[in-house]
């Protein structure tokens, strides 16, 4: 089966763009609770008239509904769900646990499709996603071939979807709160402000988290055997000449022609394109910015790619049956495979005219144009010789053809149950325990008589049998916060070493490692990488497994209270919260990791220094500039508070924790995150 080419829609032009371009599906948002708020998007009210239109031309419509939702937002975002199943759309785009529960409870007709931003590397994560209810992963863009190819295998009866052009965030799907931490502006909830575009510096090399654009043209052929779904094009806040290019270049190089690489990228590209995930090349070329070479060359371009939409591209085919007896009323039979209709015409003439034969009705009712259809069969009978003139069978091909267009523009909508909102009911929560965490095993060792400590937490890796014999049922093991599907041999493994020391506990921060952990026995833990942000998402993680959960650090204080559910849950008190995590460092150079130790410093406009460490050339994190601590303010509502010591000596550890335990003010920089300022 030929992929699907997914295009993207931020407003009515872009829509009318790629249906005319010939786009097989859109995905699109409305005013709330999608991750590109900052485009034109599409009222709830809007929508039902954006989906018939798209399903005359044969277009599928996907909605976003992919940003992370607080309590507070619950009761309406139940009510937007109800106009997006009124609408017959055909899937929605979700990332929050929670709206995939409200989706499932109240229209399971409405097929989900995992957004990338839940962060989707592995099998074990395609699985894990399948169980929550979604029938297709939309994966990470930081994938290669091989590693597609094998989720495929691995993950049978799961659609997947893949980005194949557009912009690239530096950071893992799902795993950047840059924005969020440095601006108040979250990612996840839909008002990325791109900062990494800015000019951040690293080992020599400037707009050092900036990457080109994807492409990935040349694999689509390759990406269509190994069995993928959808072709998905990013660019909400694209205009229709890109839209129509990117669509354009990709139904060519599926018919086996060679799309026009350079219209599309003069059309939008950053200093060109790579397919550097794809090819499993992360090196420095895949960095590039926006320069301003590029923008003259996109409003040169634009006016050659509008060109691409002054027809409507025919994709629907039609099977036309013409009837012409003594007598009677011609009759024109029209179907799409699903939808019929018949136009009963004038009488034929007699024998003495020239009879209509099929090449001549062929002639006249494949004249489509302007229209999505096209004649792709036709069936005459006409056993007496009789004609029909031209003028009739136009007629009655626009009538059919009209008829078609109301048939299949009419809503089909998905039968929405209604169930009242029920959060689960805020929990009682007795005196707030620590969870500490190192990075190092002798930092941890030296924190291990602190009696009001309930658990310690030390890199899987670094768990040895002196450090499990002295923790007990007290230690957690923190399995990689990331692990790609070439790292699910490795993972597994990891997780295998640690049973064999009795290790009871683990803490995972992706589904596809939650999945690993449980097959396993593991007693298992929630970490912050999981983006907790809803009650409704507490209770469906502890159904899938968890034990407790820290959660999403851009919750606000009073949003963390709100909280409800059985599920211990804390938030992370003290540490540098990581800002992003990089499969392409932005510390590579033309040798690659060259002489890097593994760690170097990332600097913004303003000198402000950025650590960067690297996990054994897998992957790399960039941590905020200053740790975060609320010692003096923590907020209420919580089982426990968890202190992150990575670099601080174990007297550094020790001094912070006591300031900690004494609700003191810290004598160095901090910040306090967003527990205390309204993110957006």
């Amino acid at each position: 089966m030929t992929p699907e080419i997914l295009a993207p829609v931020g407003g009515k032009e872009q829509l009318d763009a790629a249906i005319r371009a010939g786009a097989d599906a859109v995905y699109l948002g409305t005013q709330s609770f999608n991750a590109r708020r900052n485009a034109q998007n599409f009222t709830a009210g809007e929508l039902p008239a954006v989906v018939s239109a798209c399903h005359r031309a044969g277009v599928r419509v996907h909605v976003t509904f992919n940003t992370l939702l607080s309590d507070r937002e619950l009761p309406a975002a139940l009510a937007e769900i109800e106009k997006i199943a009124d609408s017959g759309a055909d899937a929605v785009i979700v990332q929050d646990p929670g709206a995939a529960k409200l989706f499932r409870d109240n229209c399971p007709s409405l097929p989900l499709h995992a957004s990338t931003q839940m962060t989707i590397h592995d099998a074990e994560g395609a699985l894990a996603a399948r169980e929550l209810g979604f029938s297709r992963v939309v994966l990470a863009r930081e994938l290669s071939l091989r590693e597609i190819e094998s989720i495929g295998k691995a993950a049978p009866g799961v659609e997947l979807e893949v980005f194949v052009h557009g912009a690239l965030c530096v950071s893992l799907s799902g795993a950047c709160y840059l924005s969020a931490m440095l601006g108040g502006r979250s990612g996840n909830r839909g008002l990325c402000a791109g900062p990494c575009r800015l000019d951040f510096r690293a080992r020599g090399r400037d707009y050092a988290l900036s990457l080109k654009d994807l492409s990935a043209m040349e694999y689509l052929p390759e990406l269509a055997r190994i069995g993928v779904s959808s072709f998905k094009i990013e660019g909400r806040m694209k205009g229709p000449a890109y839209v129509a290019a990117a669509v354009a270049a990709c139904r060519e190089k599926l018919a086996g022609r060679e799309p026009d690489m350079d219209l599309l990228e003069r059309v939008f590209s950053r200093s060109g394109f790579t397919a550097g995930y794809l090819a499993g090349k992360t090196d420095v070329r895949m960095f590039g910015r926006r320069t301003r070479e590029d923008a003259a060359e996109t409003a040169a371009a634009g006016r050659e790619a509008a060109l691409l939409t002054r027809t409507v591209y025919r994709k629907v085919p039609l099977s036309f049956s013409l009837s012409l007896a003594r007598g009677a009323p011609s009759l024109l039979s029209v179907t799409d495979g699903k939808n019929a209709v018949e136009v009963r015409g004038p009488l034929p003439l007699p024998p003495r005219a020239l009879p209509t034969g099929k090449e001549e009705a062929e002639k006249h009712l494949s004249k489509t144009g302007g229209t999505p259809y096209f004649l792709d069969s036709l069936d005459l009978s006409n056993p007496a010789d009789l004609a029909l003139p031209p003028s009739a069978l136009n007629a009655m091909r626009r009538e059919a053809l009209t008829k078609l267009d109301e048939l299949r523009g009419r809503a089909a909508p998905h039968a929405f149950a209604g169930k009242p909102l029920s959060l689960p009911a805020l929990g009682p929560h007795g005196p707030v325990s620590f969870r500490i965490a190192a990075d190092e095993a002798e930092t941890l060792l030296s924190l291990s008589g602190e009696k009001d400590a309930g658990s310690f937490l030390l890199p899987a890796a670094k768990v040895t049998r002196e450090v499990a014999d002295r923790f007990g049922g007290r230690l957690i093991a923190r399995v990689p916060p990331v692990s790609f599907e070439s790292d699910r041999a490795r993972t597994g493994k990891l997780l295998d070493g640690l049973k064999a020391l009795g290790v009871e506990n683990v803490s995972v921060s992706g589904l596809g490692t939650l999945r690993m952990a449980r097959a396993r026995g593991f007693r298992i833990h929630g970490d912050f990488g999981l983006n907790i942000y809803n009650s409704l998402s507490l209770e469906e993680y502890r159904k899938a497994g968890l034990s407790s959960a820290v959660v999403s650090f851009e919750l606000s204080a009073r949003d963390v209270e709100r909280l409800g559910g059985p599920l211990p849950r804390g938030i992370v008190g003290y540490g540098r919260l990581p800002l992003m995590r990089f499969r392409a460092c932005p510390g590579r150079g033309k040798d690659g990791c060259g002489a890097c130790p593994g760690s170097f410093v990332l600097s913004d406009r303003k000198g402000i220094s950025f650590p960067v460490s690297c996990d054994g050339r897998r992957y790399s994190t960039m941590y905020n500039s200053v740790p975060l601590y609320v010692g003096d303010r923590l907020p209420r509502g919580i089982d426990f508070v968890l202190l992150e010591f990575a670099g601080e000596s174990p007297e550094e550890a020790r001094r912070i924790l006591d300031l900690f335990r004494r609700g003191e003010k810290p004598d160095f920089p901090r910040t306090a995150g967003l527990y205390y300022r309204e993110t957006l």
